[in-house]
């Protein structure tokens, strides 16, 4: 499957299962792969990715809904709980602190441009699942869940949560998207 397959079957997938189409270890591995892969700037490798498996993934999604107190659907929380593993997006403030010190005229850049390294590790990573026939949708509870994650996963404080990624065998295909009108977003100018 080359990138431009690999982005169209990219979706939201919000019905998912335990049941994935391949072993746990294949889906580690596809993550690591790509987490070596995404480009940051100046080479910082700020991204730090924590995948939650089993037990710990249920835990995860109960302590979520818990950090909320009720006020997110228990039904939405159940929906990202039902799936296999989630991936938790972070990167790493220390790194890009070091960066800032280093090289002081483009401080106030490295912590845009390690949000931006991080969303197209996101994209990746959602990608390549998707490449194993597994589905999976994007959550941003940060900052509100952030001391529960960071204490369910013994996760340093110099780590900063970007985005939680639940995913899983896919229960249903979501609806088809609608094509749009790409030239209102892409301009060409000769």
């Amino acid at each position: 499957m080359g990138i431009s397959e690999a982005l169209q079957k990219r979706r939201s997938y919000y019905n998912i299962n335990k049941d994935l189409p391949v072993e746990e270890a294949v889906v580690v591995e596809k993550i690591k792969e790509l987490t070596e892969l995404v480009p940051d700037a100046f080479n910082m490798k700020s991204s730090r990715v924590v995948v939650a498996l089993g037990d710990k993934q249920d835990i995860l999604w109960d302590k979520i809904s818990e950090a909320f107190g009720g006020k997110v659907p228990k039904e939405k929380i159940d929906g990202f709980r039902a799936g296999a593993g989630t991936v938790l997006y972070f990167y790493d403030e220390k790194v890009v602190e070091k960066l800032q010190e280093q090289f002081q005229p483009y401080a106030a850049n490295f912590p845009i441009w390690a949000n931006q390294s991080s969303g197209m590790l996101q994209l990746s990573i959602w990608s390549g699942l998707r490449e194993l026939g597994i589905g999976a949708n994007l959550q941003h509870y940060n900052p509100v869940i952030d001391g529960a994650v960071k204490s369910l996963f013994d996760i340093p404080e110099s780590y900063h949560l970007v985005a939680q990624m639940p995913f899983g065998g896919i229960g249903a295909e979501p609806d088809p998207k609608e094509k749009e009108n790409i030239d209102l977003r892409v301009v060409v100018k000769k």
